[in-house]
Order: structure tokens, then sequence, then C-alpha cells
């Protein structure tokens, strides 16, 4: 059965481009009706992707069109359909942070790969790499 696909990209030439010849052969819906995201570039857009698009609960299915790309699948437009149901699901689980600033302000954040806090005296600040 085929699965709606939901296609995003990275602002990278080589990602856009690829992103159009996809649109082509399969279609593309909004991420919100799709059954499946397919993200192309690199590791720090998949990590964009999975938390622009965690509430929808759906599989994002990366591809490498960036430069380092040890997260996602090897690129090639061919069989998509086929690649993805034979993709292997990994469930993820993100970390939670919650922080709370000397003037009472709470900060909430998810992190699939790291959570970083800087505090300095005059001001503490919480910063989130993905």
């Amino acid at each position: 059965m085929s699965k709606r696909i939901a296609l995003v990209a990275s602002h990278g030439v080589e990602a856009q481009a690829e992103l159009e010849l996809l649109k082509q052969r399969y279609g593309d819906v909004a991420p919100e009706n799709a059954d499946v995201i397919v993200a192309l570039g690199g590791d720090g857009f998949m990590l964009r992707t999975l938390h622009r698009h965690l509430a929808l609960s759906i599989p994002v299915y990366g591809m490498k069109l960036g430069t380092i790309g040890f997260l996602l699948n090897q690129f090639n437009v061919d069989d998509l359909q086929e690649r993805i149901a034979r993709a292997q699901a990994t469930v993820m689980r993100p970390l939670s942070m919650r922080a709370h600033s000397e003037s009472g302000a709470t900060v909430e954040a998810l992190a699939f790969n790291e959570v970083s806090c800087f505090v300095r005296p005059s001001r503490p600040r919480i910063s989130g790499f993905c």
C-alpha cells in the first residue's frame, strides 16, 4: 500500500533540486496529512525536522543530501515507497529538560542529542543543541 509522503528539504542547492524530482515522482502532501515525512539534507536538518514535526507522531525517513549524514539513509530517487516499507523503525526518546531561573521563569525543551546549560553570575542562559 502506498504511503502519503511529505517531502521536506534543507536549503542546500542539491537538496532543493532533488526535492523537486521526488515531488514529481512521488507527489507531496502537507506533513499533517502524511503517513511519513521524508527529510532531505544532513544530520542537522534531520534533527530540526524531528523537532518541528514531533507532535505529529509519524515516522521520519531521512536521506543524506548534506555534509555529514551519519543518521541518514543514502539518497536514491528510485523505489522510495519500497525502501520506506522495508526501513527498520527506531523509537526516539528525546531528553526532556526543565530549567528554572532566579526570576521564576521556567523553560522546557526536548533534545535528541544533547542539552547544554550555561550559568553566568548575572543571567542564567539555557541552550539546547539540535
